[in-house]
């Protein structure tokens, strides 16, 4: 009499009705003992390589399930595998759902060929085999003495097959490298995901460091001016707003891919940064800019730039982020006509990045009261962004603004002051603010 199988360590078995299903219909046509796919189902769902198998078969007793009604084959089973395994016998698929009733599923099964009534074709060891891979080893126990069905079994998905007469010692040997391959399978499959997990753990922390790192280098430039925080804000979702419009466009889809979108509103908010380089008496100053001055608050762009690209060079390796907020930086005040500064870049010489900085800095600038000025109401703000089509901005990215200007106006509404202007305002502006630093 075989032992009855202990409790073996718990697993997750993949969905098996389908295949449950097909095998089911097989056996009845053939006239196979079990037409229920249900029992099927319970059956095949023994897949082991979706938990963890905690030791090789050398630490723990593995269950085997003997699918077999001949005395003779039991006997030599027993005899070779009795003392090492946990051993489970079952005279056909029904007994074998009634035997494993509860667990989750044997580590491995012999099965007598005479016993299956399915054709090699619908060998469930050969539909079991899954996304990973892996499921309960099978070996098939010939019909006849000599086997000379083996390669027929063994096309079909069986894992190993044996001859008969059994021969204890081959069954032991056979028996221990399936257990011994499942084992190293599963180890493999564990550290594949403790590895994928923390390399997902360690991209969590350099983002978050990323991000951390880039909201301290935006504060930088909100602290010299207190009214650069709200703009950094707007014009991070206007850049977002007016990339996702443009995504599908054939100029820009190759840029605009969701991960590119995902850094232009990261490195958004450091097109200002050099701004910490600017005297307050000039960043600050209430009049108007001299002409020396003007050229000396030009020069942010530049020191931003060198600030990112210093970063950079320090850096042990390149950082997409950093590569899209150096050119943003940089040439976010060129021009589509190649009037801008500081280099006179013109159409598809300058970035996009910066091209879509370009709009949304010059609308932000136009709507906000600053110490210099008060705030265009958004309907003029729209109009002079339309007028600057084909000259300050590339053609098709004023259209996207056009096309989604009421979520600008949602944005600037979301991030303003008190004094900040709503859409239906109507108030008077002292003075123009054509430029992006809102300057004459």
């Amino acid at each position: 009499m075989l032992a009855p199988c202990l409790t073996s360590p718990v697993r997750h078995h993949p969905p098996a009705e389908a295949v449950a299903s097909q095998v089911s219909t097989t056996l009845t046509e053939q006239g196979g003992e079990c037409a229920d796919h249900s029992f099927v189902a319970a059956w095949l769902r023994c897949d082991n390589d979706a938990g963890l198998y905690p030791t090789t078969p050398w630490e723990r007793m593995a269950s085997i399930l003997i699918i077999d009604d001949r005395p003779e084959d039991l006997a030599a089973l027993k005899s070779a595998l009795g003392a090492q395994h946990r051993l489970q016998a079952a005279a056909s698929l029904q007994e074998a759902l009634q035997v494993t009733a509860g667990d989750p599923g044997p580590d491995l099964i012999l099965l007598d060929a005479t016993i299956v009534a399915i054709d090699h074709g619908q060998f469930p060891g050969r539909l079991l085999r899954g996304a990973t891979g892996g499921s309960t080893p099978v070996i098939v126990i010939s019909a006849r003495e000599g086997g000379d069905d083996e390669q027929a079994w063994l096309e079909q998905g069986a894992d190993d097959y044996l001859p008969r007469p059994l021969r204890p010692a081959i069954v032991a040997a056979r028996v221990r490298i399936q257990l011994e391959l499942q084992a190293a399978r599963a180890r493999l499959l564990d550290q594949n995901r403790n590895l994928a997990a923390e390399v997902a753990r360690q991209m969590a922390d350099n983002l978050m460091i990323q991000d951390v790192s880039i909201r301290a280098l935006a504060r930088l430039a909100e602290v010299r001016d207190p009214e650069t925080g709200d703009h950094l804000r707007r014009t991070q979702g206007y850049v977002r707003t007016l990339a996702e419009k443009l995504s599908t466009h054939p100029r820009f889809a190759a840029f605009l891919t969701a991960g590119n979108i995902e850094l232009l509103g990261k490195s958004a908010p450091l097109h200002d940064i050099g701004k910490v380089g600017i005297r307050d008496e000039i960043l600050l100053k209430a009049g108007r800019l001299t002409a020396e001055e003007r050229e000396i608050m030009k020069a942010h762009s530049l020191l931003g730039f060198q600030a990112i690209q210093q970063a950079e060079q320090d850096g042990e390796q390149p950082l997409d982020f950093l590569r899209m907020a150096r050119e943003i930086t940089r040439w976010h005040h060129e021009k589509w006509d190649g009037s801008g500064y500081p280099d006179g870049l013109a159409g598809d010489a300058i970035p996009i990045a910066a091209r879509l900085m370009a709009l949304a800095d010059v609308y932000d600038a136009l709507i906000a009261e600053r110490v210099y000025k008060r705030a265009f109401p958004v309907e003029q703000a729209g109009q002079i962004i339309r007028e600057g089509r084909g000259s300050h901005f590339d053609p098709d990215i004023v259209d996207a603004f056009v096309a989604r200007e009421a979520d600008f106006i949602a944005i600037a509404k979301e991030h303003a002051k008190a004094k900040q202007p709503v859409a239906d305002e109507g108030a008077a502006t002292d003075a123009p603010a054509r430029e992006p630093d809102g300057r004459p």
